[in-house]
């Protein structure tokens, strides 16, 4: 046993948001979470986060790790990020997934990926900051590429690697996912499972625009950042998750023109890159 764990995991963007249909599809993004767990003797689980907010996760994230293998140590669990927080960009997971793999670390354990992704679920649930639970942002989080998910049985349908830079627009205001206006998500569900049969045909670009559409009319965000990138030639741009993020995919060139259009809507930019490689602990 280490005893001090040491892990990572990245966010992600929305292809399909799950919370329609429980059937999702996301991509993992490189903006990276960092978690460190101190194991201790004193029984008790504490959090700390740098940019501050709700460590109610991270610590559940790290009980259920310790009890799946009948450990009583006590915890402490610290978090920093690249992600912007309760923004769409999936950093509830990435925190998940790296203090999971911390614990990990800590015990000298180790899980398949898969296993290791259900404890940040189940945690995710249990701290009530997800809806379905967030498998489909998990997986992408977790395990890099693209992922299409069934949210409701935890199943990974399909996963694949492609290169591409990927265009943020972060806004500075916090959407809490587990706000989310359900029953209006719902009612636009036959419209979201066309969309998630052309994610699951490898159509992600007209996917994710269909799905940004759509959540945008039925949670009430403004479609002017998703019809500038179209007017610009960029097929694939949504809005990620719940909000208030927005993605967009495509080669260098029409991102070079859309990110200044983006930063004179007069909120934060950022330009990534797709991660193919997944969240693991720090050797």
């Amino acid at each position: 046993m280490k005893q001090t764990g040491y892990a990572y995991a990245y966010g992600a963007g929305t292809i399909i948001n799950a919370i329609s249909t429980w059937k999702g599809a996301a991509f993992g993004i490189d903006l990276k979470t960092e978690a460190e767990v101190v194991l201790t003797n004193d029984n008790k689980i504490t959090g700390y986060i740098e940019e501050g907010g709700d460590t109610k996760l991270i610590e559940r994230c790290v009980e259920l790790t310790l009890l799946r293998f009948g450990s009583k140590s006590g915890a402490r669990v610290s978090t920093k990020s690249q992600i912007p927080i309760a923004s769409g960009l999936k950093s509830s997971s990435a925190a998940a997934n790296a203090s999971v793999l911390a614990t990990l670390d800590a015990l000298g354990e180790y899980l398949e990926p898969m296993e290791a992704i259900k404890i940040g679920v189940q945690a995710a649930l249990d701290a009530k900051v997800t809806i379905t639970g967030a498998f489909d942002d998990a997986c992408a989080s977790m395990l890099g590429g693209f992922v299409i998910t069934d949210n409701k049985n935890r199943e990974l349908i399909k996963r694949e690697e492609r290169a591409s830079q990927v265009l943020i627009l972060a806004p500075e205001k916090k959407v809490l996912s587990s706000g989310t206006n359900v029953l209006r998500s719902r009612l636009i569900g036959k419209w979201v499972e066309m969309a998630y049969r052309e994610a699951v045909a490898g159509n992600y670009e007209k996917a994710m625009t269909l799905n940004g559409f759509l959540y945008c009319a039925a949670l009430g965000f403004s479609t002017e950042p998703m019809m500038a990138a179209l007017e610009l030639g960029i097929e694939g741009v949504s809005l990620s998750g719940t909000g208030p993020a927005y993605t967009a995919l495509g080669n260098p060139e029409l991102l070079d023109k859309l990110q200044p259009v983006w930063e004179r809507m007069g909120e934060k930019v950022i330009r990534t890159r797709i991660n193919n490689d997944g969240g693991k602990a720090c050797l």
